[in-house]
């Protein structure tokens, strides 16, 4: 029997009351995010419809690890593309990533659309409560929803109801300040002030707008920012820019205002992760040289800096093949870093794990007892017949190795960026 969570008419009445904020903070009415929106259900038995063979285009992946050493996989897929019929999904693996379990649930909000789930986000917060949170859009909705359990090592764990938290896409972790406010990077494509910093203060029980950094016109993208706190207290937001990679603007009084964001690393236009370590060294992972700007989605690099980013080193390479995107990591006590990341979204459909430590990131090389590369934790095996989505590949020489296997200069390339929306791209 399929069991569903259900989020009721009740939720979607009873939260129009303001957030708690300062007089700087601006609160968020969240009952009007879901207004005549009945459900986003959350399927602990999912069936034939988002099975291997159905899942045609996955991707975008999520990883988190519990106090007990459980890792939690998530991504979102659909039977096409990024379109309306995506829904998100998870998987764990109890023995440190070595093996998968099937879907654990799907997050599918309305089946055939118009409204899709997608851009999951797993997130631990400080007291042990593990987030789920996913984009929900289509039909006129624009929101970021979570889900919480207190118990995510149980065999079945106790999630809540869904929630609407804010409008916009979160799609990367959010971090908890020295004064331990949370602050949660959002985005509301293509607009002025698109890049929005959102505050809790209370656990995550309430949020409220903190301020905004504004992309300029000719650099806007599909954001997706991602934030560090300085070892001087300043706020540093990195931001997903068209043209040049990656974008950056600085906060000096907690969020509320922003610099304009300016280029700062090359790259290819796509996601890009940055985390505090332990050891307070900032991980960034990215495409290519620390300010290289690679052809297409290859060469997933991992550098440090041991200076709030003012210089990187190291660079280990994770994988060189083309269509490898969009990584997102965590790290274990024991210093073990976690990176997931997807490799070719609509042929080979693969989720991938690869671990390391900070040691093998400034060797260049895995060579840590706790390296391991392309350790697979799902792979869809629907096929896709939209000839777009499938490009031919050459050997050819490449700098960073002997060979490698490359994309030729396209005539022109479509990338999605939100649903069915693409931009087209000249080749060269």
């Amino acid at each position: 029997m399929r069991h569903f969570l259900i989020l009721t008419t009740m939720l979607l009445l009873m939260v129009h009351a303001p957030l708690h904020a300062d007089s700087k903070d601006t609160p968020v009415a969240t009952g009007e995010l879901l207004k005549d929106f009945v459900h986003p259900p959350v399927n602990f038995s999912p069936g034939a419809e988002s099975n291997s063979e159905a899942r045609k285009y996955q991707g975008i992946p999520t990883i988190e690890r519990t106090p007990g050493g459980r890792l939690w996989a998530g991504w979102y897929a659909g039977p096409i593309n990024e379109d309306r019929f995506n829904y998100v999904m998870a998987a764990i693996s109890d023995d440190d990533g070595n093996t998968w379990s099937d879907l654990k649930f799907v997050i599918n909000p309305d089946g055939d659309g118009p409204r899709r789930a997608s851009d999951p986000c797993f997130w631990l917060d400080p007291s042990g409560k593990l987030w789920l949170f996913w984009w929900m859009n289509g039909g006129g909705l624009n929101v970021t929803m979570s889900i919480t359990t207190e118990n995510p090592d149980a065999v079945n764990p106790n999630w809540t109801e869904p929630r609407a938290l804010f409008p916009g896409v979160m799609i990367n972790k959010p971090i908890v300040t020295k004064n331990g406010e949370w602050l949660m990077p959002a985005a509301i494509w293509r607009q002025d002030d698109s890049c929005r910093v959102m505050v809790s203060k209370d656990q995550g029980r309430t949020w409220a707008l903190r301020g905004a950094a504004n992309v300029p016109a000719n650099r806007r993208n599909c954001d997706e920012p991602m934030l560090v706190e300085r070892q001087d207290g300043s706020l540093w937001l990195l931001v997903r820019t068209s043209s040049y990679g990656i974008g950056d603007s600085v906060s000096t009084d907690a969020g509320r205002t922003w610099t304009e964001v300016k280029d700062h690393l090359q790259q290819t236009t796509s996601r890009f992760h940055i985390q505090r370590l332990a050891s307070g060294n900032l991980l960034l992972i990215k495409h290519n040289g620390i300010d290289e700007r690679a052809r297409g989605r290859n060469h997933l690099t991992a550098y440090l800096s041991a200076d709030d980013g003012k210089s990187w080193k190291g660079g280990l390479l994770l994988d060189a093949r083309d269509t490898v995107s969009y990584p997102d990591a965590t790290q274990a006590p024991d210093g073990t870093i976690y990176v997931i990341y997807d490799w070719n979204r609509a042929d080979e459909k693969h989720i991938l794990l690869t671990t390391f430590t900070e040691a093998d990131v400034l060797a260049g090389k895995y060579q840590s007892s706790k390296a391991r590369q392309r350790v697979l934790i799902n792979h869809a095996t629907g096929v896709n017949s939209k000839p777009w989505l499938k490009k031919q590949r050459v050997t050819s020489l490449n700098k960073h190795e002997t060979a490698a296997v490359l994309l030729k200069k396209p005539g022109a390339q479509l990338e999605p960026v939100n649903g069915e929306i693409r931009d087209i791209k000249l080749g060269e």
